[in-house]
């Protein structure tokens, strides 16, 4: 298993509010990661996603185990994100200057055998294989709501006013509610975890064809900040990318 990950701030942006953490282990053949996008302002949105990444993949770190199976991955996977809201929720109610703070959350727990997967906010995960590519999780947005009660086509929904409200975040309430995924990895397949920042920009099928056409693997994520830089790079753009 190999993975690879990049953060850039991208063409507009002054600061890059983006988190991210990586461990592969090649011991135990897993990789766990954490893809964060703060918010609420240039100073808090850059601590949010911050905490919220550090404290999320330490606490992984000291529940996963090698070979556990799904159900236990994903009660692993929900206490860490319950550890991250609450150390993010309790800075913003400590010091008003990070009144407000949030962050999106999307991490994972994988390895040959299969991936775990959770999300809050609208930073997604993406399965890549020679099938194609298929989004794992849901976006917790205004926009994917109208989208399910056949309020707005994906066409209108990419330029809509509204598309950057989420409805759920880390660290704005006492508590909050994970997505969490069950996964099945296959030899060759790769798992990808990014911020919207490319997806706001980058088509489903572009980061298909980078990833498995656009040349070698090692440098797909960088193609990918390329791309959506090319295109503006109106927003910060962290990918994380994993390889079975």
């Amino acid at each position: 298993m190999l993975a690879w990950a990049v953060t850039d701030k991208g063409t507009a942006r002054w600061e890059n509010q983006d988190s991210f953490h990586l461990e592969l282990s090649h011991a135990v053949d897993q990789a766990a990661c954490v893809v964060c996008d703060g918010m609420g302002g240039a100073r808090s949105g850059n601590v949010a996603s911050r905490v919220a990444a550090d404290v999320f993949i330490d606490s992984l770190l000291l529940q996963v185990k090698p070979g556990m199976n799904p159900k236990n991955l994903r009660a692993a996977l929900a206490s860490a994100v319950s550890s991250a809201n609450r150390q993010v929720y309790e800075k913003a109610q400590t010091d008003a200057s990070y009144c407000g703070m949030g962050t999106t959350l999307v991490g994972a727990v994988a390895s040959p055998d299969g991936a775990v997967v959770v999300n809050v906010g609208d930073s997604r995960a993406y399965l890549i294989s020679d099938e194609g590519i298929r989004q794992v999780t849901r976006d917790h947005s205004l926009i994917e709501d109208l989208l399910e009660r056949g309020e707005l086509s994906r066409e209108e929904a990419k330029n809509h006013p509204s598309k950057n409200l989420i409805t759920r975040a880390l660290g704005t309430e006492e508590t909050v509610i994970p997505d969490l995924y069950t996964v099945a990895l296959g030899e060759g397949d790769f798992l990808l975890l990014c911020t919207d920042g490319l997806t706001n920009v980058v088509e489903d099928q572009e980061i298909l064809f980078e990833v498995l056409h656009g040349g070698d693997p090692v440098f797909a994520c960088d193609r990918l900040v390329s791309l959506a830089n090319s295109r503006g790079g109106p927003d910060n753009i962290t990918i994380v990318l994993i390889h079975i």
